[in-house]
């Protein structure tokens, strides 16, 4: 294919935030592995009951909205979910609050590229009764009555922005990072209070929940909001490593510096920020981007180390410049098929998503995509769906042919897309 001219991303960094959000800390040395766990890949909420019916959130992080979308098929837009209807109380209270203030109009400036970000993440309730959202500007997770579209309960984080979040398989509990304050939280998905809480290395990303539950994994990124990118700063963007923990108590099993696994595969000159990841149906693989890299590596979990890595192809539209990618991004998002032998690769700044064999890790066609955010798996299993938030709408793309099957318009910036449960006679009318 033809690779689409690149649109450089909205620069607008503000001084003031980038001194308040570079943290610089030590690195933590290795504990003993857990035993490989297992996950489900894309796992949604389980536990759905009768009655209720398998969609697709997607979270438009600029609109301050979540379209629920078909789950597989034709991927039709179902309904429309206000995720700040509380948009004016918060906003006085961040207003009448210099610190918050600060931080809202960083957020705003730095990872926002010039937008409030109102919704990061969101899952389901097991009996599809509600949309439980993280909210970065608001420092937040809410769970949003889909019947009604009111609050049903709120729970500020520690710090002052909510990142990505993860359900527990059973789907009773999510968790959440708090990225300024380094800590994880975990709620009860239906009440909203927490259940307990840890640290992380600096910036928590992405969580993922493994062997049925039993551990909770973190990736934290460290600082990605300033212009220090050339390789000869990387001091600066703090302490980034994975933390496994117990799921039940919160107390630490292992950690990962992905910094000595690199080196030690001979790749010093990769970044250590471990960005999405994916795991194979049974653990045994981990699969992860990492910051500035048009590519992905594959980690071994009963063995502890990188055993190989992918490059793949750059757009020549694309600058090389590393202040311009999006919070240091170069690739985004990726999923594993159930059968675990396709991964679904979202190019963010290379303007592409691509199907990837794993056993020979040859990627199929470069499908034209508008700076893809995210990736996740059909509710049927048979596709790859991306978030495009450059062109505001979801492509789905068959892991079988490598090639687009479905595209569906939605909200303004789309990110996280998740697997979930709504009402069966659920269409969005009352929520709006």
């Amino acid at each position: 294919m033809s690779l689409p001219q690149h649109r450089p991303p909205l620069r607008a960094l503000s001084v003031l935030a980038t001194a308040l959000t570079i943290a610089v800390a030590g690195s933590a040395a290795a504990a003993a592995p857990p035993t490989a766990p297992r996950t489900t890949p894309g796992s949604a909420t389980q536990g759905a009951t009768a009655g209720l019916k398998e969609v697709m959130f997607v979270g438009n992080n600029w609109d301050g909205t979540a379209d629920v979308i078909a789950s597989s098929g034709d991927f039709a837009r179902i309904g429309r979910v206000n995720v700040i209807p509380d948009k004016a109380e918060r906003l006085a209270e961040i207003y009448l609050n210099p610190v918050k203030l600060i931080y809202f109009l960083g957020i705003r400036n730095g990872p926002g590229e010039g937008h409030d970000q109102f919704v990061d993440d969101m899952y389901s309730t097991p009996d599809g009764s509600a949309m439980v959202v993280s909210r970065p500007s608001f420092a937040d997770v809410v769970s949003i009555d889909l019947a009604t579209g009111r609050i049903n309960c709120r729970f500020p984080v520690s710090g002052y922005r909510s990142d990505h979040m993860a359900v527990s398989p059973d789907g009773t509990r999510v968790a959440v990072s708090a990225s300024t304050s380094n800590t994880v939280h975990v709620l009860d998905i239906r009440t909203g209070k927490q259940l307990g809480s840890f640290k992380t290395g600096d910036k928590p990303h992405e969580n993922v929940f493994t062997d049925g539950g039993k551990y909770l994994w973190n990736m934290s990124i460290g600082e990605v909001n300033t212009a220090l990118d050339d390789p000869a700063w990387d001091w600066t963007k703090g302490d980034r490593r994975i933390t496994v923990v117990d799921a039940n108590t919160f107390k630490e099993v292992k950690v990962i510096d992905m910094r000595e696994r690199l080196d030690a595969f001979g790749r010093k000159d990769l970044s250590d920020a471990v960005r999405p990841v994916a795991f194979t149906p049974d653990a045994s693989k981990l699969y992860f981007q990492v910051s500035f890299f048009n590519g992905f590596l594959e980690y071994d979990v009963a063995s502890d180390r990188i055993t190989r890595a992918k490059t793949l192809p750059k757009n020549p539209a694309t600058s090389e410049d590393r202040t311009t990618w999006v919070n240091d991004s170069r690739h985004h998002g990726m999923s594993v098929n159930s059968a675990g032998d396709k991964l679904c690769i979202a190019g963010t700044m290379d303007d592409y998503a691509t199907i990837v064999d794993r056993a020979s890790l040859q990627e199929g066609p470069l499908v034209e995509a508008s700076k893809p955010y995210w990736a996740t798996v059909s509710g049927d299993g048979t596709s790859c769906v991306i978030s495009e938030s450059g062109a505001d709408r979801v492509t789905a793309i068959s892991f079988a042919t490598g090639r687009k099957v479905a595209s569906v318009a939605v909200g303004d910036h789309p990110q996280r897309v998740r697997i979930a449960h709504v009402a069966a006679d659920w269409s969005g009318a009352a929520a709006n």
